[in-house]
């Protein structure tokens, strides 16, 4: 894990223009079309999202200042409205949310407001509107998220709503690590809450602080569940977040803690440096039910080994993998990366940052060297510590998509019945850490039709022609991401996203033999 002491945000705040009013007004319908705009009799600006007026659960209603909600916002498909308090407009009432909801098509809708300000509070107002009050931007996110994971029992009920925000205000707990601009211990610095203390690894870091504030819950009565929120301050990348999801979760199972967890990004305008933040708060388990931990198969048995197509046959049992096989797919596919490094690079001159071959050439000779040794029957097993290595030695954004993709496989090989079903659900993870869709010209161009083609027909070979259509696709496709996106449209005519015809490559060469 980097340590970059200040956020790397790379447009110059008048682009940003986050104090405009009409930034969220603007931007909301455009990433979720169903939201309509309903006005406050004060000319407040209300976005309220028309496809969850009618649910049956209890309305979130979000409220902050300009600047300063989360993206996650944008993903977040509990939340009913979203407003923004606004200078010179006059002020507006929780009151006034709920019946801006009312107006887009609820009935007599029961709503919790979650105000973003400097206090902790709750207020319940009759029998269908309660009013949050936040200390940060933080809490607000984990009280969204908190509200979003809730138990039926809860989201139905604006009294048991009630009830859990109460004991959210009451024990909720947070800590901040920010980089620090000095070094301690001839280290990059962390600066925590007791001081400065020289940074080694991610792990050190974090148990640092999930102790700190697990420290205020050693004695719960009854069966809890924690719900832990962590915030990347001012632009950690994605990899990080990873590194940082993974280090909180590996904690929690090693101290037999039910958690759930959740994740936002918040941007401090006050301080540029980067850091993390942790809030935790404890849940009776009828509020907050505790997510699913992927269990390792250890006790694998092996197959015949009549070849890959074998391995996607259906099964009702855990799936078994064959050393040989798997060893010869691997050792197949990373060759063929190594030898087309050459080809990989050229295209990324041309379109890209010139890396991507190198990237993947690296990947490759990693995984070579890892498996060397390894008992590949224990194929999660391998596949999750394998990323420990590439997340070190291969980077770019490729590397950390590698990453994401590989460590959501590893519990996926351990829990699905077939391979196509593991590498489905391994896509479903990795498309929440990239915005990246077919026809974005990425590696999802080759990644998705491969997957989806195999999950249908068990076609490994049909699965590959997908693929290498979605490859072509790409040369006639308009960049939307990465950095093919800053160039003229002329200019990638004709030649193939480098990181859709390098992963292509790599699953031709695991699945031709």
């Amino acid at each position: 894990m980097a340590v970059v002491v200040e956020q790397t945000i790379p447009f110059p705040p008048s682009s940003l223009d986050l104090q405009n009013p009409e930034r969220w007004n603007n931007l909301l319908p455009l990433i979720r079309p169903t939201v309509q705009i309903v006005r406050t009799p004060q000319g407040q600006a209300v976005l309220v999202d028309q496809a969850l007026v009618k649910t049956r659960s209890v309305h979130v209603a979000a409220v902050g200042t300009l600047g300063n909600f989360s993206s996650k916002l944008l993903d977040d498909r509990n939340v009913t409205a979203v407003a923004t308090e606004q200078p010179g407009t006059g002020k507006f009432t929780a009151q006034d949310i709920q019946a801006a909801i009312q107006t887009a098509g609820a009935t007599k809708p029961s709503v919790v407001v979650v105000w973003a300000s400097k206090g902790r509070n709750v207020e319940v107002h009759g029998q269908d509107l309660v009013v949050v009050e936040s200390q940060s931007e933080l809490e607000q996110d984990h009280i969204l998220h908190l509200l979003g994971s809730a138990t039926e029992l809860c989201q139905t009920s604006i009294l048991h709503t009630a009830e859990l925000l109460k004991l959210f205000a009451k024990s909720a707990c947070v800590t901040h690590s920010k980089f620090h601009v000095e070094k301690a211990e001839g280290n990059p610095a962390v600066l925590h809450a007791e001081g400065a203390v020289g940074f080694e690894k991610a792990r050190h870091a974090i148990e640092r602080e999930l102790k700190h504030v697990l420290n205020a819950h050693t004695a719960q009565e009854g069966q809890v569940t924690y719900s832990v929120h962590y915030s990347d301050v001012n632009g950690l990348s994605r990899l990080e977040n990873y590194i940082i999801a993974g280090e909180i979760a590996k904690y929690l199972d090693s101290q037999n803690i039910l958690y759930q967890l959740s994740h936002s990004t918040v941007l401090s305008h006050t301080d540029a440096a980067r850091g993390f933040s942790i809030s935790v708060c404890p849940v009776p388990s009828h509020y907050l039910s505790a997510q699913a931990k992927p269990q390792i198969d250890t006790h694998a048995t092996t197959p015949d080994d009549i070849g890959l197509q074998k391995l996607v046959s259906p099964s009702n049992a855990s799936m078994s993998f064959d050393d040989a096989l798997v060893r010869k797919s691997i050792e197949s596919g990373c060759d063929a990366v190594i030898k087309a490094e050459p080809t990989i690079t050229e295209y990324d001159t041309i379109v890209g940052d010139g890396d991507c071959g190198y990237t993947l050439r690296d990947g490759a000779k990693q995984v070579l060297t890892f498996i060397e040794g390894k008992d590949l029957t224990r194929l999660p097993e391998t596949v999750a510590q394998l990323v420990s290595k590439l997340e070190v030695n291969m980077g770019g954004t490729s590397g950390a998509l590698y990453c994401i993709y590989l460590t959501a496989l590893a519990g996926a090989l351990a829990t699905e019945s077939t391979i196509p079903k593991a590498l489905q659900a391994a896509l479903q993870q990795l498309m929440k850490y990239t915005r990246a869709r077919l026809g974005d010209r990425t590696m999802m161009d080759a990644l998705i039709p491969f997957i989806d083609t195999l999950e249908n027909t068990n076609d490994v070979q049909k699965a590959i022609e997908r693929s290498q259509e979605g490859v072509e696709d790409t040369k006639t496709m308009e960049a939307k991401l990465g950095r093919s996106a800053y160039l003229d449209e002329s200019a990638t005519q004709g030649v193939p996203d480098p990181g859709a015809y390098g992963l292509l490559v790599l699953l031709k060469g695991m699945c031709d033999n």
